[in-house]
């Protein structure tokens, strides 16, 4: 798995971890049993701090993402969501509020917004494996 980071965007590196293994997990390009990098491996690789590595580890947990085994590493878990339905809906919202918002400060109409996220749907829907 590659990550890619960017120090200028204002988003913590932790939680851009985070939010790149939970990608991966949905778009199946990392699947459940699969290990994650080890803290320290991928702290050198990504020249940042192991601490930062671990708080993304630890927060993925928290959220139920992957699990830790002592002395193995961490594995992704499988997707069943530890969140009720109506926490997973409000979640979700909250998620595309926010991309509604950014399509409106970069004067995204709504016909090319809709249509960006019916090409985005298509992406995650393909199976690994399946050319672009």
């Amino acid at each position: 798995m590659i990550f890619h980071l960017d120090f200028k965007s204002g988003k913590p590196v932790y939680l851009q971890l985070v939010d790149q293994v939970r990608y991966a997990a949905a778009a199946g390009t990392l699947r459940p049993g699969e290990p994650l990098p080890p803290i320290r491996t991928l702290a050198e690789e990504l020249r940042v701090n192991r601490n930062t590595v671990a708080k993304a580890y630890a927060e993925l947990e928290s959220q139920q993402v992957i699990s830790t085994a002592p002395g193995k590493g961490c594995f992704l878990l499988d997707g069943n969501s530890p969140f009720s339905r109506e926490v997973r809906h409000r979640l979700l919202v909250n998620e595309i509020d926010a991309a509604v918002v950014a399509a409106h400060h970069l004067q995204v109409n709504r016909e090319v917004f809709l249509g960006l996220v019916a090409e985005r749907l298509d992406h995650f829907e393909r199976k690994p494996g399946t050319p672009s």
